[in-house]
């Protein structure tokens, strides 16, 4: 592109970038992210390998991989529902023990006053978040402090 003298059409120069988040929701996680995300493209599979170690069973080590899909899942209604997001991710485990939700910590957490707290600013920073309807009745579907509701029939276990 550069060599035509025409600037990439989602280069940064072109006014993408909109600065950064402010300090409260620098640490929103990815899962938070994808529950207030109008479009959504990629499914996420996550590999994790418990510690054989049986004094260290919350010691967890993988990888998640993005993979694009054929379709846009495009949200008329924010937050999406935890079935909605939950459609989008496989865990895959293993390890000596069952899987237990609560030994991920914050891998796959939720905090359902930050994800409305999130979409407030976005509605009111964000041109493309100005049209959507948000709905707390949905909200209520997530825990306070968790990780996201119905995920451990996301999980295959090997």
């Amino acid at each position: 592109m550069l060599s035509k003298k025409k600037v990439p059409r989602l280069a940064l120069a072109n006014g993408l970038y909109r600065g950064e988040l402010p300090e409260y929701f620098r640490d929103l996680t990815w899962v938070e992210e994808k529950i207030c995300a109008i479009y959504s493209t990629t499914a996420h599979v996550a590999r994790l390998f418990q510690s054989s170690d049986p004094a260290q069973p919350r010691v967890f080590h993988g990888n998640v991989c993005a993979h694009e899909m054929n379709i846009v899942s495009t949200a008329s209604v924010l937050p999406r529902t935890p079935a909605d997001v939950n459609g989008l991710l496989s865990i895959v485990f293993v390890g000596p023990g069952k899987f237990k939700p609560d030994h991920l910590g914050p891998m796959f957490r939720v905090r359902k006053n930050k994800i409305w707290a999130f979409l407030v600013w976005l509605k009111h920073h964000n041109r493309l978040y100005t049209d959507i309807h948000m709905e707390r009745e949905i909200l209520e579907l997530y825990p306070t402090d968790d990780v996201i509701p119905g995920l451990s029939e996301r999980v295959i276990e090997n």
